[in-house]
């Protein structure tokens, strides 16, 4: 028998129909948009990557993954007026970005949408100063940093061994590259100082010494040697390849990198004299300018200068008062911050970063559901006796974002001599910090298949204000540590902590007073003078340090100060206006602030604050 559909059920048929129709339209259209937009932050990633073959192999572990032939990647090397092409080159990718509707993107891709749009715009505003930076920094530059990551370059197949051998090849044209930017600062008048090109030479001097490379003593020799006798005893390699990759990697030392280095110290000698005096940005035309794009930029704070001076200015006068008191209370105090007493007890490094991978387990989440603990490694080495002046306290070498469990971090013995600095140093670099924000947040975007672009988007405010921010908690580890052998402890390490503060928020602040209002040494020695510190010499290396290293401080300071504020405001938003105040110091809270943090970070704080809201 025939049936024959009524007009209402045409009518929902085809409203049905329809729905259906509009449904799958919908789904196509986001998930199509989705699929673009990842791909166009996947080619960013990888491009940001393959821009240098020692970055790359940090980062990627197997990179037949992404497709990459490793052995095609060589050194960048500048060629003239490059610097200038910077601003188009992010101009061309902010409006590819553009063309986008964030709208149609899922969540977590309209938040890095959102991420990568302000991320291009502070890099364009600074970018567009393109002599203002300096590669070659006496603190932190190139000379300094490539001898430690040629030591730890991962050595696991023996196509390693040959990426590794082919970059030193590289390196006089690298270094060729940087003589032509400095030339080019130079001809702008954007030169560095004559003090800070003598320690450029100093260090290119230094870092080859040819004697240690003759003899084989040089730890770009050990180091290498070490790593091809691991491959040896896993049978990767036959001893008569490691003998000729010694041989070779001796060779390239002494005839290629050495000379490299010392044509480097030559050029910087020529240039010498071109440069004016140690000083802040403020005293080049558009220097305050390009000083407050890079706060923006290294800090992620959306803050005015002068907003950035009110927080600092509070958060000095708070702690200053704390420290006062404290004296006043106890006057033995002061005796003994001066004399450095031993409260901990003997451990060593290792055994400091399990006792605080297991205190810190109430206060922080455990890793994502696919993250195991047990497997995680973390090495901990001491720098060279030839890197310690130029190196930083201590610095933690992040793994590859396809294997994250193998994990070093580097101390320098000349900044850890007492067991409190030791103590908190190893909670900045280790747990609660570097090492495990960055094994969290990797094994977090990995479970939520976020893309890895954002491993390639540097927000130090975040990073080194998180790695603060623990820092300065990790005192009351120890104090808790010590109390039963040393209840004494308490109070010094408190001492500690407010004298730890105000020194990086008093050095945020000559930053801004150097290179935004143009502080000369002679003001510098009045500041300090007036706090009765510090002799002339220690007065003009801190000058020094902070003219070559400008925005340094803040990124660690205000960073810390930045993750507080936002901790204000997520007490504010999750609790009722009577409980907000004892917020702050529940289990609970803290547990619920950090994995906010770490789900979220790294960012800038504009995109974490309006995150927070929607939390």
């Amino acid at each position: 028998m025939k049936h024959t559909l009524t007009l209402k059920q045409w009518a929902f048929a085809l409203l049905v129909f329809t729905c259906f129709t509009a449904a799958t339209f919908f789904y196509y259209t986001q998930n199509h948009a989705d699929a673009r937009f990842e791909a166009f932050t996947e080619e960013f990633f990888l491009n940001e990557l393959k821009a240098n073959p020692i970055h790359f192999h940090y980062s990627i572990q197997d990179p037949a993954v992404y497709g990459i032939d490793e052995s095609e990647l060589t050194l960048p090397v500048y060629q003239s007026g490059e610097a200038c092409q910077s601003v188009y080159e992010l101009a061309q990718t902010a409006a590819a970005l553009e063309a986008f509707d964030e709208n149609a993107l899922k969540e977590s891709n309209q938040y890095l949408y959102r991420l990568l749009d302000t991320y291009l715009a502070a890099a364009a505003r600074t970018a567009s100063y393109p002599y203002f930076s300096e590669p070659l920094s006496p603190s932190s530059g190139i000379p300094s940093e490539l001898p430690v990551l040629l030591a730890e370059y991962r050595l696991n197949t023996e196509a390693d061994v040959k990426h590794y051998l082919a970059i030193l090849s590289q390196i006089p044209s690298y270094f060729e590259g940087f003589i032509l930017y400095e030339q080019e600062k130079a001809s702008a008048g954007l030169f560095m100082s004559d003090a800070s090109a003598d320690k450029v030479i100093e260090q290119c001097m230094n870092l080859m010494d040819p004697d240690a490379l003759e003899n084989g003593s040089h730890f770009l020799n050990t180091t290498f040697q070490s790593r091809l006798q691991t491959l040896t005893d896993q049978g990767i390699i036959t001893r008569q390849q490691s003998l000729a990759f010694q041989s070779e990697n001796d060779r390239l030392l002494t005839t290629v990198v050495a000379p490299a280095y010392d044509a480097l110290a030559d050029e910087i000698t020529l240039l010498k004299g071109s440069g004016k005096p140690a000083g802040g940005l403020t005293q080049y035309d558009g220097g305050r300018d390009y000083y407050e794009a890079l706060v923006r930029l290294q800090t992620g704070s959306d803050r005015s200068i002068a907003e950035i001076k009110q927080l600092l200015y509070r958060d000095l006068q708070f702690n200053y008062e704390s420290l006062i008191q404290l004296l006043q209370s106890d006057p033995s105090l002061k005796n003994m911050f001066s004399e450095e007493p031993a409260f901990m007890p003997d451990m060593s490094p290792e055994e400091i970063l399990t006792y605080l991978q297991t205190r810190m387990s109430k206060d922080y989440p455990s890793l994502p559901a696919q993250g195991d603990a047990s497997q995680i490694t973390c090495h901990v080495k001491y720098i060279d006796d030839s890197l310690e002046p130029y190196s930083a306290p201590a610095f933690y070498l992040t793994p590859p974002i396809d294997h994250v469990y193998d994990n070093t971090i580097y101390i320098n013995a000349l900044d850890t001599s007492d067991d409190i600095s030791l103590f908190t140093t190893l909670a900045h670099e280790g747990y609660p910090g570097h090492l495990y924000q960055t094994v969290y947040s990797q094994l977090y975007w990995e479970q939520a298949d976020i893309t890895p672009l954002r491993s390639v988007l540097y927000y130090g405010g975040f990073i080194e204000g998180w790695a603060m921010y623990v820092e300065l908690l990790s005192y009351q580890y120890a104090i808790e540590l010590t109390a039963a052998a040393h209840p004494e402890a308490a109070a010094y390490y408190q001492i500690c902590r407010l004298d730890r503060q105000i020194q990086l928020c008093l050095y945020s602040l000559l930053d801004i007073a150097i290179h935004y209002d143009g502080a000369s040494p002679d003001d510098v020695r009045e500041i300090f003078a007036s706090l009765g510190s510090l002799d002339n010499d220690s007065i003009q290396a801190v000058y020094e340090y902070i003219a070559e290293t400008p925005g340094n401080y803040l990124k660690y300071y205000l960073g810390y100060l930045e993750i507080m504020e936002l901790k204000k405001q997520a007490a504010s938003v999750w609790y009722p206006s009577d409980q907000t105040s004892s917020a702050c110091n529940d289990s609970e809270f803290a547990y619920r602030f950090h994995r906010f943090l770490l789900e979220n970070g790294p960012a800038d704080y504009r995109n974490l604050t309006l995150r927070l809201a929607a939390y």
